[in-house]
């Protein structure tokens, strides 16, 4: 496999740069409530105005219409000029408009996907639930079929940016005949709709991003149904495949920064003996390590961006990634915090609010979101090496 870019990708990427050095945003970035969509829509939509939102969307539905690996220099480049974190775009951008994409029928692409890209619309996820996480077929949300409209009942949880979001990829129940994989719905869900009643989930790393949503009789038109009725649980696995695979791009470029940001701090700093710390054998193997396993990350995304280019949406090796970055990530936030040792709680990785410490917190998350560890362990095996299936 060639990894040198060719010349017309190393002009692309140029252009990126110098369109980023102007016009990256520098005021902070509001990380709650109000003032936080506020920000995040309009450098969503300072980038469609540009032409950088959509990059590999389709141009139809006003995408750019280029390559996956155009894609992830976008993202690169994103990372290297400090840009602000996509914030309330990321559901819509990064699964629930590329899961519209690929799934949906003509006149809601038309309608979503635009709104989506010039950030008229902001999206939330209703996948998991109390008693339905890891286990997302457990779900049992229910949905009843009276005339042309869904009446929903039941609750999800650990909705992202719920309490500020237009519209929800939500899954439900419409039917309880057969296996339990059957008988879901994957719908479009109005969050100003009467009936859904949302509640902030404060936690220990920082603001209320998570929420519990409450549906009681809330109507959704049978128009807004993707794919067919009872046939969501293909639909999700499609989410999912962006979710695990590509959605994440960025945040594997953050972590090849994050570790030369370490090394030169390791380099610097010395421990109460006046010895650096890149001096201690422990700590500078790990550097190493960790500096080779994001090139083996890089690697493997490339690999998969090649694969995804010919065929309709990502495969399950978006599995394989994310567990890799996913805990590989725990292992450098770790890592952070060691160098820093008892300034973790105030030192600050570079053009980041939050201190080492609270990223290292935030990290723990990382191997439970989007289908846990264990779960993408399954797939891994099942799907990809055709193991028995688990019990």
């Amino acid at each position: 496999m060639d990894l040198t870019l060719p010349q017309e990708m190393r002009d692309f990427r140029e252009e990126v740069r110098t369109w980023l050095h102007e016009n990256v945003p520098r005021e902070p970035q509001p990380h709650e409530g109000p003032a936080m969509r506020e920000f995040d829509v309009a450098w969503q939509r300072t980038q469609y105005e540009a032409g950088w939102a959509g990059i590999n969307w389709p141009v139809e539905y006003g995408g750019r219409g280029l390559s996956l690996l155009q894609q992830m220099i976008w993202y690169e480049e994103l990372a290297w000029a400090d840009a602000p974190e996509i914030g309330v775009s990321f559901v819509g951008i990064n699964h629930a408009g590329p899961t519209l994409i690929a799934r949906a029928g003509e006149e809601q692409k038309a309608f979503h996907l635009p709104k989506i890209l010039q950030g008229d619309s902001v999206w939330c996820q209703g996948f998991s639930e109390p008693g339905a996480g890891s286990d997302l077929a457990g779900l049992s949300t229910r949905a009843e079929i009276v005339g042309d409209e869904l009446v929903v009942n039941g609750q999800k949880i650990w909705t992202s940016y719920a309490e500020l979001a237009d519209y929800q990829e939500l899954l439900v129940r419409t039917s309880r005949d057969g296996r339990k994989h059957d008988g879901i719905t994957w719908v479009i869900a109005d969050m100003h709709a009467p009936g859904i009643t949302i509640r902030p989930i404060r936690t220990m790393t920082g603001p209320a991003h998570f929420c519990e949503v409450f549906y009681d009789d809330v109507h959704i038109p049978l128009s807004s149904v993707v794919g067919e009725v009872g046939n969501g649980w293909s639909v999700a696995m499609s989410t999912l495949s962006f979710e695990r695979g590509t959605g994440f791009l960025r945040e594997q470029v953050k972590l090849v920064r994050l570790i030369d940001e370490l090394t030169a701090l390791a380099r610097d700093r010395v421990d109460h003996r006046g010895r650096r710390r890149i001096d201690d054998d422990t700590i500078a193997a790990r550097l190493a390590t960790a500096r080779a396993e994001t090139s083996a990350l890089t690697a493997m995304a490339l690999a998969d961006i090649s694969r995804n280019a010919r065929r309709p949406q990502p495969g399950v090796e978006g599995s394989l990634l994310r567990v890799f970055f996913s805990e590989l990530s725990q292992r450098v936030a770790k890592l952070a915090v060691d160098i820093v040792e008892e300034d973790g709680l105030e030192a600050r990785p570079y053009g980041r609010d939050d201190a080492y410490a609270q990223e290292w917190y935030r990290t723990f998350a990382a191997t439970i979101a989007a289908g846990s560890k264990d779960i993408q362990r399954n797939i891994i095996g099942e799907r990809l090496l055709g193991l028995p299936k688990g019990r």
